[in-house]
């Protein structure tokens, strides 16, 4: 054993390999010319004088020759003699028959392997090398006989005094034929554009390139190469790209497709959500994406049950094994992290809740999570900016106080209903739940939002005359609500009374107070100020007698 000749080492490191000896050499040689991975064992070095293919058995070791050594299972084949292991199938040879200066007789192998089972062992493994990745390409099973004489012939060349003493031995297992590809010269001729391209066109091109061809007026039968039957050639729309790339794609004759230019409308379901997220990001609202998993811990957290969560019996990460019943794990996460960057900010998600069914298929729901988050102040201006958008996504809706769930504010949660149906939560999460700051969360279920939305709305005239309005502050309650009172405004404000709008609340030394802004108007005259002053009087009167 020597080193290579420095014509050979150098066309080694020119393709990143690094010489060895004369030997070893001449297997990595072969492998970049001919895509065909080698091995040469010392043959003192083998048990028994020969070697086999076979399962690995379970916990099996393997010493290679990268220094480690491996334990198998019986998913991995390996090259074996008489004592045990001496390299991973497809992968890497072993170490304890590995060629070294004392060398004097070698064995040469080369195998062809199912690329499935050599890509499953080397990801296993944790192991990728020069052989894995061409044997994971499917490699033409004729190569093996092809490498083996140009190995013998290439030793005679870099080692003069080389000799074979043990023959040739080949276990071929025979491989299904390749089925013909058959088509016709018109079908061609379509794929192609190109009219004009006859038959002795087509047969000189596919002769040319070694394929086999059979033609009758103007039907093909075509017989692959065995080093292009591996994945690469199986069907007749391959043909045409062999015949395409030989006339040259700068020869065909570009013509455009003749197509409807009418664009097809949108699925109602994805016109409503393309035109809700439009709204959102018009109203100062950043959407985030989430993934769909969330793991046990953080169900736990928010009281979502482990057991109407779907499970991911392969999950692609440490901590993704459930698929999630909720946006408000994740949006949680995006909360506490945003809040230690940002005095204030609006974000909302889209997405799909997924719900177990037991043997059924899991139901999808989708929601929105709407949440506004400052670092600073008690917070009452996040609840009523979400309360006004629930208003403006779902109109007419009434938020009413709720009983509050563990990760709620035991005092400001409440539910969304539209006509008498519950359509979500508008609550403030539990301080113990959020980092820093204060952060209240719009959950809606959107189906039952689109479902109960009214199809054809009304047509309202612009009004013709102006209307007028008054603000009015109402003493209050430590703990009253800014609903309540709004009802009891609206009930004895009379029928002239348009609109009834929250404003603010003020706490102060002497107590707290709420202000509403009230419009008034008729749809057919301009109201007088005494028609106005009778009202407000009125109104006065009653919420003196109810909160004084």
């Amino acid at each position: 054993v020597q080193p290579s000749p420095l014509w050979l080492q150098q066309r080694l490191e020119s393709v990143g390999l690094n010489p060895i000896n004369h030997i070893v050499d001449v297997t990595n040689y072969l492998m970049a010319e001919l895509a065909q991975p080698m091995h040469a064992y010392d043959a003192a070095k083998l048990q028994g004088g020969k070697i086999i293919v076979r399962v690995a058995e379970e916990g099996e070791p393997c010493p290679a020759l990268n220094g480690q050594t491996y334990t198998l299972d019986s998913s991995h084949l390996v090259i074996a003699d008489a004592g045990g292991p001496v390299g991973i199938a497809g992968v890497i040879g072993g170490g304890p028959s590995a060629i070294s200066e004392a060398t004097t007789t070698i064995l040469l192998e080369a195998a062809n392997f199912h690329a499935a089972s050599i890509r499953k062992t080397s990801t296993k493994l944790k192991l990728r090398t020069d052989a894995s990745m061409r044997f994971e390409k499917s490699q033409d099973p004729v190569n093996t006989v092809r490498a083996l004489a140009r190995a013998k012939w290439l030793l005679e060349q870099v080692s003069p005094g080389i000799r074979l003493v043990g023959g040739l031995a080949d276990l071929y297992y025979p491989l299904p034929e390749v089925a013909p590809i058959a088509f016709d010269l018109d079908w061609m001729r379509r794929k192609l554009g190109k009219p004009d391209l006859t038959a002795a066109e087509v047969t000189g091109i596919l002769t040319s390139i070694a394929f086999g061809v059979t033609e009758a007026d103007g039907h093909f039968t075509v017989t692959v190469p065995s080093w292009r039957a591996t994945k690469d050639v199986s069907l007749k729309d391959d043909l045409v790209e062999e015949v395409g790339r030989m006339i040259g794609y700068a020869n065909l004759t570009p013509v455009p497709p003749l197509v409807p230019s009418v664009v097809p409308p949108l699925p109602p379901e994805r016109a409503y959500l393309r035109g809700l997220r439009q709204l959102l990001t018009a109203q100062g609202y950043t959407e985030v994406y989430n993934y769909s998993f969330v793991n046990e811990a953080q169900a736990a957290e928010l009281g979502l049950p482990i057991e109407d969560h779907v499970r991911v019996v392969n999950p692609i990460a440490q901590g993704q094994e459930l698929l999630r019943t909720s946006l408000l794990p994740n949006i949680k996460r995006n909360i506490n992290d945003n809040a230690r960057e940002y005095e204030s900010f609006r974000l909302f998600e889209i997405g799909k809740e997924i719900h177990a069914r037991g043997r059924e298929l899991p139901e999808e729901i989708p929601h929105l999570a709407a949440v506004s988050f400052e670092k600073h102040g008690d917070g009452v201006a996040n609840l009523f900016e979400l309360k006004r958008l629930a208003g403006t996504i779902a109109p007419g809706c009434t938020v009413e106080p709720a009983e509050a769930r563990s990760f709620e504010h035991p005092f400001r949660s409440a539910n969304v209903t539209l006509r008498n149906e519950p359509i979500g939560r508008l609550f403030e999460l539990h301080p113990s739940v959020v980092e820093i700051g204060r952060a209240a969360v719009l959950d809606l279920d959107l189906t039952k939002v689109q479902a109960l939305r009214t199809a054809a709305g009304k047509y309202k005239p612009l009004r013709r005359f102006p209307t007028s309005a008054f603000d009015l502050t109402v003493p209050t309650a430590e703990r009253e609500l800014a609903g309540t009172v709004l009802g009891f405004i609206q009930e004895h404000s009379g029928p002239l009374t348009l609109d009834v709008r929250y404003m603010y609340d003020y706490k102060g030394d002497k107590g707290r107070s709420m202000t509403f802004r009230i419009t008034l108007g008729a749809a057919d005259r301009t109201l007088t100020g005494e028609e106005v002053t009778a009202i407000r009087s009125q109104l006065l009167a009653a919420v003196a007698a109810k909160y004084q």
